[in-house]
């Protein structure tokens, strides 16, 4: 029998360590929060389950939780496609290939609240490029005080910045398919639309799940782009759930609620990406590449 070394669990103890300090001991605080009532830093008071409850009843909670779904799903409803469409037009190979990575991932290297800025400039109808061609256009465009030209804003904002992930994913699960595929493909003359459904679509299943995932989850934490843009506004037009809960914790310091809040934010995450997940899972299980299909 082989002895096992034990040793090497110490290569892992950093990972441990850092995941513990920056994740595990931050949630042990929020949840001890979430059941107090944090009269002053001296005075706590134990209040079990209430602060769940306040923010369950909270309709602005709901009307900010509404707001983050539609938000979140818009988001994937064009990005998705989108970086599908960019990454097949890419070239496969040669100094095109490079320089179109390159300009592709220009937008990914600005930083997220430089982004709101450039698009705060960009809105804006006396000096910005596009509120001066739309008001050239005749097109009434203010997202500062129309609530459906503030959230139209900030989705094309955050298509324009992160659509490029999507395609660089993409890009990466294209360049994986090997060239056997595409030579079967030829000699029975596929069409370039069964290529795509029955080759391409179903080898990217792996890069796309990442794709949704990350997108999701980085647009339901969506935060500072759009307060440097609206700051929420007009009214709570562009107040999504990141926003509401940095209102609670720090503009109104009812850390109690907000810690409560959290949890229940943290549950909704993880709750939908179960299930955005275990959709794409069985999706990719039901409509893989069906060689026999592919033949005839």
């Amino acid at each position: 029998m082989k002895p096992i070394d034990h040793r090497a669990w110490f290569l892992v103890l950093p990972v441990v360590l850092c995941v513990a300090f920056s994740a595990i001991l931050p949630l042990m605080t929020i949840v001890n929060y979430s059941v107090q009532d944090i009269i002053s830093p001296e005075r706590r008071v134990f209040v079990g389950t209430e602060w769940y409850a306040a923010v369950l009843q909270d309709e602005e909670l709901h009307g900010a939780l509404l707001r983050q779904i539609g938000f979140s799903l818009a988001v994937l409803a064009i990005e998705i496609p989108l970086g599908i469409l960019l990454a097949l037009s890419m070239p496969a190979a040669g100094w095109r290939a490079s320089a179109v990575l390159v300009i592709i991932a220009l937008s990914l290297l600005i930083p997220w609240n430089v982004v709101g800025t450039i698009w705060q400039v960009f809105g804006r109808t006396d000096i910005g490029l596009l509120g001066a061609a739309l008001s050239w256009l005749g097109v009434d465009y203010n997202y500062t005080g129309n609530d459906v030209d503030a959230w139209v804003t900030v989705l094309v904002m955050d298509v324009w910045h992160w659509t490029p992930l999507v395609a660089l994913l993409c890009y990466a699960g294209l360049r994986a398919i090997p060239d056997a595929y595409y030579q079967a493909a030829r000699i029975d003359g596929a069409s370039r639309m069964a290529v795509f459904r029955y080759i391409q679509l179903p080898k990217m299943r792996g890069v796309l799940m990442i794709a949704v995932l990350l997108r999701f989850m980085d647009s339901f934490m969506i935060y500072t782009e759009p307060f440097v843009l609206t700051g929420g506004g007009p009214g709570n037009a562009t107040t999504f759930l990141s926003q509401y809960l940095t209102q609670k914790a720090v503009g109104q310091f009812d850390l109690g609620p907000a810690a409560a809040f959290s949890i229940i934010y943290f549950l909704i995450i993880l709750l939908l990406c179960f299930i955005l997940y275990n959709w794409m899972q069985r999706a990719g299980t039901t409509g893989g590449f069906d060689e026999e299909r592919a033949n005839a």
